[in-house]
């Protein structure tokens, strides 16, 4: 790991996540690369913002559930009213291991990159308790992804990325109510994808799934599957901007 000369700030979106939520904090700030952890409470009702609070993070809330696209949204335009250079994120349910953060934001520490993409599929990557409907779903909507888009990505959907928050000061416009919830994260990565000035480098990241099914995720089928797929076919399209 390069000695950093850059403000570093990690994003953690949260909803209801009480009891992992602390842990992610906790670890993320005992790497002590992060200058700052910021958890971003997306209206939760169960303790998610005093147990990440707790634990020491800068805690955001939201007044009423937004989804996870503002929850970034909040975190990255904290980042930038702040000073801070480079923004990393990572989930807020314990599922992304935060000693894996060097990895990730060392190719832009290094100049290789101004955004990096988190990969389990990459050689190095790894899944913990995945099952075979969502590696079928997550591989097939990067082959959306890439066939769209002209540019290989072996793991589009996957949240663990970091990005020079000077991106977002004016390459690219996150500020649209459109994309509140799971369509930010695709626009950011089509945008990144197809602007030529931006560089970005996929590395590979561990993600371990929790085993009950309620943990699993959040999103709902087809509604949010919609969510993901929406940016990708509008951008394309030039049906958005």
């Amino acid at each position: 790991m390069l000695k950093n000369p850059e403000k570093i700030i990690a994003i953690v979106p949260a909803f209801n996540e009480k009891g992992k939520i602390g842990r992610v904090v906790e670890k993320t700030r005992q790497t002590a690369l992060a200058d700052l952890v910021v958890a971003i409470d997306d209206c939760s009702h169960d303790g998610t913002y005093l147990e990440a609070e707790t634990a020491g993070a800068v805690v955001i809330r939201h007044r009423k559930n937004m989804g996870v696209g503002a929850a970034i949204r909040s975190g990255i335009y904290y980042g930038l009213e702040h000073g801070y250079d480079i923004g990393v994120v990572l989930s807020g349910d314990d599922q992304h291991h935060p000693q894996e953060i060097a990895g990730v934001i060392e190719p832009i520490l290094k100049n290789e990159c101004d955004m990096v993409q988190g990969s389990r599929w990459l050689k190095g990557g790894k899944v913990e308790n995945e099952r075979p409907f969502r590696v079928v779903m997550t591989k097939l909507y990067s082959l959306f992804f890439t066939l769209v888009t002209g540019r290989k990505i072996t793991d589009a959907t996957n949240g663990f990325r970091a990005f020079r928050l000077s991106l977002f000061k004016s390459t690219i416009n996150i500020g649209k109510p459109w994309l509140d919830r799971y369509e930010l994260e695709p626009y950011i990565l089509f945008k990144a994808v197809k602007n030529r000035s931006i560089r970005l480098k996929e590395v590979p990241i561990t993600i371990s799934y929790h085993t009950h099914r309620k943990e699993f995720t959040k999103m709902k089928p087809f509604s949010d599957w919609w969510r993901i797929a929406k940016p990708v076919i509008l951008l394309a399209l030039k049906l958005r901007r």
